[in-house]
């Protein structure tokens, strides 16, 4: 298939998913991924010596093909104690997983319980530190996931000498839960490795498009604001689909709105960068869906111009107290409701060259 044809296969087997009728679900990747199994599975009781008993082989094949049939009978998917659907994120990072989780037995609950402590481990160490310093920018960041492993993504990677520029990532994968996390971790992995090509910022999001399109299945996408700031205030933003950064300068706040789609939306896609330059006390506001659809009891939600009012009312603050600021009047809006969605703020803020803040 051309590149040019996949954006639009990719449209339409995200209709093809998004047409599945419950009960049963018949996803066409997940189907995929228990034929590959069965694939290495048999390939593996094969090439097993007696040394090597079969036995856990046969006992894996067995399971496998116990899932394929039952979505031959369209009865996969299908919690077999309630009738109920299983959470599709479960059956995406386990296609094996047969009951709902209301419905595990206890050890299994104990067994999931550790898996996913495990995996905000590992999702945490991903982080990059909360305070962080280049050369005479500041940079600071929350990260509050709705539940133990969150979709939101944030990552800084430091030049690999001191006369280069430091990149900032910050963006939202579609959907909640284990499957956010683990494309999340998908993100962080290609950035890493592409980060070191040398690519304009520009051409970093297109390869990272592409990359995205054809490693991940239909409807999965990602909004993403990736940056570059210099030593002299210098700062290159290009932005896939995501809210708008908002820049607090002496004279107001100022919006640098998306430049391109989101990754994963088509592999064909192109960015635009917009540059600005930062003096001493202003900063760049990064934030996620979680920050503005923050609701209140009467379920009004928390709103883009309020964050702008609240963030534009503090420049020139260090970017802690900037941060704490916004993130306080979020909760106080939203405080007599549980909170739905991971919730990630960044400031990158400049100094003055001796390293303070306006209000120091």
């Amino acid at each position: 298939m051309h590149e040019s044809d996949s954006g639009t296969a990719k449209l339409e087997r995200t209709s093809e998913v998004e047409e599945i009728i419950m009960p049963g679900v018949t996803d066409p990747y997940i189907r995929e991924q228990l034929e590959k199994r069965r694939e290495e599975i048999t390939l593996a009781i094969s090439s097993a010596t007696p040394e090597a008993p079969s036995a856990p082989f046969m006992d894996a094949l067995s399971e496998v093909n116990s899932a394929l049939q039952r979505m031959e009978d369209g009865t996969y998917g299908i919690c077999p104690t309630c009738n109920d659907t299983v959470e599709k994120d479960r059956l995406l990072s386990d296609p094996l997983v047969r009951f709902c989780l209301d419905h595990l037995s206890s050890g299994e609950q104990r067994a999931l319980e550790r898996d996913m402590e495990l995996a905000a481990k590992i999702q945490r160490g991903l982080l990059p530190d909360e305070n962080a310093r280049f050369n005479d920018w500041r940079i600071h960041y929350k990260y509050k996931p709705a539940g133990l492993v969150s979709g939101d993504y944030c990552d800084l990677i430091f030049p690999a000498n001191g006369d280069g520029k430091l990149v900032f990532l910050f963006g939202d994968v579609a959907g909640k839960g284990v499957a956010a996390s683990l494309l999340m971790t998908h993100l962080h992995a290609m950035f890493r490795s592409l980060s070191g090509v040398g690519l304009e910022l520009d051409g970093l999001l297109e390869r990272a498009n592409h990359v995205f399109c054809e490693s991940t299945i239909a409807g999965q996408y990602a909004t993403l604001i990736c940056g570059r700031v210099g030593a002299s205030g210098e700062v290159e933003i290009a932005s896939a689909g995501h809210f708008p950064a908002l820049v607090l300068e002496k004279n107001g706040v100022r919006k640098i709105s998306s430049t391109g789609l989101p990754l994963g939306m088509f592999a064909k896609s192109s960015y635009t960068i917009d540059r600005v330059k930062l003096g001493p006390g202003d900063s760049i506001v990064l934030y996620t869906d979680g920050i503005l659809e923050a609701a209140n009891k009467n379920g009004e939600e928390y709103g883009l111009n309020r964050i702008m009012r609240v963030a534009g009312e503090r420049h020139g603050w260090k970017p802690q107290e900037l941060l704490a600021a916004c993130l306080k009047d979020v909760n106080s809006f939203s405080s007599e409701t549980r909170q739905a969605d991971d919730q990630t703020m960044m400031v990158i803020h400049r100094t003055d060259p001796a390293g303070t803040s306006l209000n120091d």
